[in-house]
């Protein structure tokens, strides 16, 4: 995870503010450089000097050494500062560090045309087409800034499922500022960076608005002369060929074919997630802390529920068998909930009271008994009520510009998981006692996606009452397209923070390309009968009691002998880990925080 801030300003540079220094060296411990670059350009009434500075951190994960940033092209000048894990390039896996490969790759698409003819020397429009065809051939999650010095234009980006953070602004000096957090005071306006392709700032145009006066300081950046490049599902020359393809719209006939754990759907669902997740975990660097007895590079944002737990199963087979997994379980205590407990007479932890924690227990004893071989670390982190509110006031720090209630919860229980400090527990240590424990895996993996492509929220469900296979197709497709706006950036800054790298396995390009493609039916159960119980089936094998929702994950569930995981229920991150409503019963998701 790297940390990115850029500026474009007229008369001075324009830095990161100390607060926004500290957290981007949070997010890239191994590197703080910075770069800065001084160029002219015209506006209305006179040539202005502009700024250009380029502010990099980096938390290398890849290849056997730190590549810093902002890279820079001693020949051209050019410079990038890259945030992402290209896992494929055109198609092609990428094994070692990325980063240099991209950079060489757009190095490549700005040089002129034809270097022998000067009428050619600077082919913009053709070294534009070149940007965008490198930047469409990168699979995995990235937000970068890309300076052509030779063509004097500036790019920056996110993916297409907005994936890794990026944000832009203007300061109050009229300064553009591009980061991965906000920077500045709580009046300078950020928004996140859209998702809807390739930003792009020609130099050798009015960049800047010329105020009438003579004093420094008042020229201001114009943001019309930002273009977009956007994403489309067709090919045309200055786009970017979307590699998420449109939604299948089909609905069967009559009543879908029953899903089981032998419809090559299943398999074929398990055997692409599987692909997903291996380009994630294998080959991961050993994190500074690394040791015999902390030998974990790969940790998993553990709540027991269906996502995580599979992706858990699936690591056991794709992960050397001396590696031990932490799986990362966090509990608040809600004063709210205790003094309701209170009342009832209730007894026991308000930790191990907590839904998150009960399910993650069951889900930890079943890994147990499906991969004995494995060392599963179970780590209890248990977050009291003064700790919360300790930390508060920097994740909404982090999570900014979102602000409300439910932001608040969910990037509560995402940052304190994160951070991966608690009680662990061994499960190959007999009689073992829990023991203080930080993890030092610096890989996360998180479920987040599923519920989105495999119909897991309770709407789904109210959707096909509504209006039938339509009607849930509507659904799904709604979430698929805003996944890049809603909450991705939001939980990239909260979990970097603590130097650590969620990766996403549900929503690898390729992955989502194959679900969105095929036909509903083949990823929820609505619309079939409930499955009967058949005495005669191996009860670890039945299918009775799988809810519609995700029955095709589900099925992979009992496919790969986690017959309990199989039905558990969704339950939402704020209401499973207790971080909704702590003070107040009344408040509402969606009202704004003060």
């Amino acid at each position: 995870m790297c940390g990115i801030f850029f500026s474009l300003s007229a008369f001075r540079s324009v830095l990161p503010n100390e607060e926004t220094c500290c957290l981007l060296r949070k997010r890239g411990p191994d590197s703080f450089q910075v770069h800065q670059v001084q160029q002219y350009v015209h506006t209305n009434h006179r040539t202005l000097p502009i700024f250009l500075t380029f502010v990099s951190t980096v938390l290398s994960m890849r290849g056997d050494h730190v590549v810093t940033q902002p890279l820079v092209d001693s020949t051209t000048q050019s410079v990038f500062c890259w945030n992402g894990d290209a896992w494929k390039v055109t198609g092609e896996p990428i094994r070692g560090n990325d980063t240099q490969l991209i950079f060489n790759l757009l190095l490549q698409s700005v040089k002129p045309s034809y270097k022998s003819e000067p009428s050619h020397a600077h082919d913009s429009g053709d070294a534009v087409q070149r940007v965008v065809d490198v930047v469409h051939g990168i699979s995995g999650p990235y937000s970068f800034v890309f300076y052509d010095a030779v063509n004097m234009k500036l790019y920056f980006s996110r993916d297409c499922l907005g994936r890794r953070s990026l944000l832009q602004g203007l300061d109050e000096t009229g300064a553009l500022k591009i980061c991965s957090l906000c920077d500045g005071t709580s009046s300078t306006h950020f928004e996140e960076v859209a998702t809807t392709g390739v930003h792009m700032i020609d130099l050798t145009r009015t960049v800047m608005h010329d105020m009438p006066s003579s004093d420094v300081g008042t020229a201001h950046f114009n943001p019309d002369s930002i273009k977009t490049l956007p994403w489309e599902n067709v090919d045309a020359p200055g786009h970017l060929r979307n590699p998420i393809p449109p939604m299948n719209r089909s609905v069967p006939q009559d009543v879908p074919p029953q899903l089981s754990v032998e419809s090559s759907c299943v398999n074929d669902l398990e055997q692409r997630l599987r692909k997903s997740l291996a380009l994630r975990i294998q080959n991961v660097r050993e994190p500074p802390d690394f040791a015999a007895e902390n030998n974990a590079k790969v940790a998993v944002l553990f709540s027991g529920g269906l996502d995580c737990t599979i992706l858990a199963r699936l690591s056991h087979e794709l992960l050397p068998g001396n590696e031990s997994i932490d799986l990362l379980n966090v509990a608040f205590e809600n004063p709210r909930v205790a003094a309701a407990a209170s009342k009832e007479a209730k007894t026991g932890s308000v930790y191990e009271n907590c839904p998150d924690r009960i399910t993650g227990r069951a889900a930890f004893t079943e890994l147990q008994a499906v991969c004995p071989s494995r060392n599963w670390r179970f780590v209890a982190i248990d977050i009291p009520y003064v700790e919360t509110v300790a930390h508060r006031d920097t994740v909404k720090r982090l999570m900014r510009p979102h602000n409300t209630e439910m932001d608040l919860s969910i990037a509560c229980a995402l940052y304190f998981a994160s951070r991966g400090q608690g009680l662990a527990l061994d499960s190959q240590e007999a009689n073992a006692e829990p023991k203080t424990y930080t993890t030092p895996a610096r890989v996360l993996l998180s479920g987040l996606g599923a519920d989105e492509l495999f119909a897991g929220y309770a709407r789904h469900g109210l959707a096909y009452s509504r209006n039938g296979f339509e009607g849930l197709i509507d659904e799904i497709d709604l979430d698929v397209s805003r996944l890049g706006k809603r909450n991705l950036g939001r939980d990239n800054r909260v979990i970097a923070h603590w130097g650590r790298e969620a990766r996403f396995p549900y929503l690898d390009e390729d992955f989502v390309s194959w679900v969105v493609q095929a036909p509903v039916w083949e990823k929820c159960g609505f619309g079939l009968p409930d499955p009967e119980s058949d005495h005669s089936v191996d009860p670890e094998k039945s299918t009775a009691g799988i809810d519609p929702e995700k029955r095709a994950l589900r099925l992979v569930a009992l496919k790969l002998g986690m017959s309990k995981v199989a039905r558990e229920k969704k339950r939402a991150i704020q209401f499973g880990s207790r971080t909704a409503k702590m003070e107040k019963g009344r408040v509402k998701g969606t009202d704004t925080l003060n």
